[in-house]
C-alpha cells in the first residue's frame, strides 16, 4: 500500500500502539496516525500528541494528525457508530488504501469502508496491554510504557522539613529501596556559608528546578527529592525578609504529589550552613503551615532512623498501590 490510517486516543500512548504502527509501516509506504480527542480527556490532547511528536518525528514515513471526537452520541450502537467513523475517514483522508488496527470495532467499521481493515494482535498476545489499564495502574504495566511517556505517570516524593532532620538520608535510602534516583539539595552546591545575597537564591531556585525535572527524566515510578521551592522561600524570607516572584513562580514549575513531613526529634548536628539549632520547633511550625496553607499532602514522619525509613518506605506504597 501508498498510504495507511491508524487512528486512536492513545491515552497513554504504549508498546502495543508501537507494534501496530510498525505492523503498518511493513505493509505501507507512509502511515497516518491520527489521535482522536475530546476536550474532558483524561490525559490533555496536547500533552498526548507531544508524545507522538516525541516518538516520530524522526520518521518521515509517519505522518501525525489530531481529530476533534464530536461524534454526537455515545450510545449508538457499534454498526451505527463505525459508520459515522467511516464518513469521517473518507472525508478526511481519501487517498487511504487500508486502516489498521488491534480492536473489535475493526470488525463493523470494515463494512462500511471502501478499503480494508487489517488487524494486528486482536487477541493482545503479542503485546498483553491497553491503555485502559495502564490508566487504572500505570506501576503494574511500567514496561509497557514508553521512556518518554514515563516522566508524566512517575510520581514525586518531597522529603521535606527544617534542618538537621535526615532529609538527605532519607532521600538516599529511598531512592535505593525503590531502585530509581533523586533529587539533591542544589544549595549545598553553591552555597559554603549563610553570606549570600538574593540573586545566589534565585539560583539556587532556577537550579533545583532544573535538577528535578532533569531526574524526572530517568526516574523509575518514583522520585525522591532532597527539598523544594517551598523550602528555598522559607529560607528566603528567614534571611532576607521577603520572598521575590521568581521564586513563587518557580514553584509553580513543579507540583508533588507526597511531602514527608520530617519531625525534629532528631539529634541536632551543626554545619556550615545550619544556623537555627535553637529554634527548631519554631521553624518545625513554619515548614508545617506552608503545607497547609497550600493544602498540599503530606505525612509527618518521626521516630528514630529505623522508624522513619519503614514509615517512609510505607507511605510511598501505599501511593504506587493505589495511584
Amino acid at each position: 500500500m501508498k498510504k495507511g490510517l491508524i487512528f486512536g486516543k492513545f491515552m497513554p500512548f504504549h508498546k502495543g500502539h508501537k507494534a501496530l504502527i510498525d505492523f503498518a509501516l511493513s505493509q505501507c509506504e507512509k502511515v497516518i496516525v491520527s489521535m482522536s480527542y475530546t476536550p474532558t480527556d483524561p490525559i490533555p490532547s496536547d500533552i498526548r500528541f507531544q508524545w507522538l511528536h516525541q516518538l516520530f518525528d524522526h520518521d518521515p514515513r509517519i505522518q501525525l494528525f489530531q481529530a476533534l471526537d464530536d461524534f454526537p452520541d455515545e450510545e449508538l450502537p457499534l454498526i451505527e457508530a463505525t459508520k459515522l467513523w467511516a464518513t469521517f475517514i473518507h472525508q478526511t483522508f481519501p487517498d487511504i488504501e487500508g486502516v489498521f488496527c488491534s480492536e473489535e470495532y475493526g470488525v463493523p467499521l470494515s463494512q462500511h469502508l471502501n478499503c480494508p481493515v487489517l488487524f494486528f494482535d486482536l487477541n493482545r498476545v503479542q503485546v498483553p496491554i491497553s491503555a485502559t489499564a495502564i490508566r487504572a495502574n500505570p506501576y503494574l504495566h511500567w514496561d509497557f510504557i514508553p521512556e518518554v511517556i514515563k516522566p508524566y505517570f512517575t510520581k514525586k516524593i518531597c522529603v521535606y522539613g527544617p534542618e538537621s532532620t535526615g532529609k538527605t538520608t532519607l532521600t538516599q535510602q529511598l531512592a535505593d529501596h525503590f531502585q530509581t534516583t533523586f533529587a539533591h539539595e542544589t544549595a549545598r552546591d553553591v552555597l559554603t556559608s549563610n553570606d549570600f545575597g538574593v540573586e545566589t537564591i534565585i539560583e539556587i531556585g532556577r537550579l533545583q528546578t532544573a535538577l528535578v525535572k532533569q531526574r524526572l527524566q530517568t526516574a523509575n515510578k518514583v522520585l525522591f527529592c532532597d527539598t523544594d521551592l517551598i523550602t528555598t522561600q522559607i529560607y528566603s524570607r528567614h534571611y532576607f525578609g521577603y520572598v521575590t516572584d521568581a521564586l513563587k513562580k518557580l514553584e509553580r514549575e513543579v507540583s508533588y504529589d507526597l511531602y514527608l513531613l520530617l519531625n525534629i526529634d532528631t539529634p541536632w548536628v551543626a554545619d556550615s550552613l545550619r544556623d537555627m539549632g535553637h529554634r527548631r520547633a519554631e521553624m518545625f511550625a513554619v515548614f508545617k503551615d506552608e503545607l497547609q496553607k497550600r493544602r498540599l499532602p503530606y505525612v509527618l514522619i518521626e521516630g528514630t532512623w529505623e522508624e522513619r525509613f519503614a514509615g517512609a518506605r510505607k507511605q510511598v506504597e501505599k501511593l504506587l498501590e493505589n495511584p
